[in-house]
């Protein structure tokens, strides 16, 4: 177990509205690199028209890609964003709702949102930081 303490209140909080056909990972990016975000954690409602899940093989040390092509309600999605070699780092977990009321959920790798996406950033003192490891295959927190 890793423990940091961040101490201090939020410093800022960021409700983004993404548009009808805005990808989320590139948009949610590009703002936290606008407004210098590197550390935060997300909350998100809103729905997509298509997705792709990730799932982190271990043995083979990649996202197995999980794509869902077909209109999904965002029942829950929540990450974080820290440092990583001087930019934001965006990592989010979604679970989706189809039609029929089945579940779905992994890593965001790509969405696309339709109708819209509420995303509420919640910037946090101090700094995080995501350095990769090679063990792991993965860039983890610090």
């Amino acid at each position: 177990m890793h423990v940091r303490t961040i101490s201090g209140q939020p410093q800022k909080t960021h409700v983004v509205v993404l548009d009808e056909g805005e990808e989320v990972t590139a948009s949610l990016l590009s703002f936290a690199a606008r407004e210098s975000v590197t550390s935060a954690h997300l909350t998100a409602i809103g729905a997509f028209s298509e997705i792709v899940l990730g799932f982190f093989d271990r043995a083979q040390r990649r996202y197995i890609e999980v794509p869902i092509r077909e209109q999904v309600e965002v029942l829950a999605m929540a990450g974080n964003f820290a440092e990583e070699q001087g930019a934001p780092r965006l990592h989010a977990h979604v679970v989706v709702g189809k039609r029929d009321g089945s579940a779905h959920g992994g890593h965001l790798l790509r969405a696309t949102v339709s109708p819209t996406l509420e995303v509420a950033i919640i910037e946090v003192a101090g700094v995080l930081h995501r350095r990769f490891d090679p063990d792991v295959g993965l860039a983890l927190l610090e």
